[in-house]
């Protein structure tokens, strides 16, 4: 069994997300998100298919989502799950250090 770090790797700068898979089947998918400053293009939401869980591990974000006044602004810590289907989209992220997430997604 390999072992690794969250933190292993991670990119001083990056244009876009990286998004790395750690686990993957047909129930679960956990993955590694690591933004640096990025946020969802203007207009775009993200609908998903899959409840997702997340737990952001460094940095700060902001999420928006669909029909809400307010952002959700989540540190080191913080945790959220997002039912499938409930559009939301990243407002912001930290653009001096990255921002590390853990996220699962699960469900049918």
């Amino acid at each position: 069994m390999p072992f690794s770090n969250l933190f292993d790797n991670l990119p001083a700068r990056a244009d876009d997300e990286l998004i790395t898979p750690l686990v993957q089947d047909s129930h679960v998918r956990i993955e590694r998100i690591v933004s640096h400053g990025q946020a969802s293009p203007p207009g775009f939401w993200y609908d998903q298919d899959r409840d997702e869980w997340f737990v952001v591990l460094r940095g700060a974000a902001r999420l928006q989502f669909d029909r809400e006044e307010h952002t959700v602004e989540v540190k080191p810590g913080d945790f959220l799950t997002i039912p499938a289907h409930r559009r939301h989209r990243v407002e912001w992220t930290t653009p001096d250090e990255p921002t590390v997430w853990l996220a699962v997604h699960f469900g049918d």
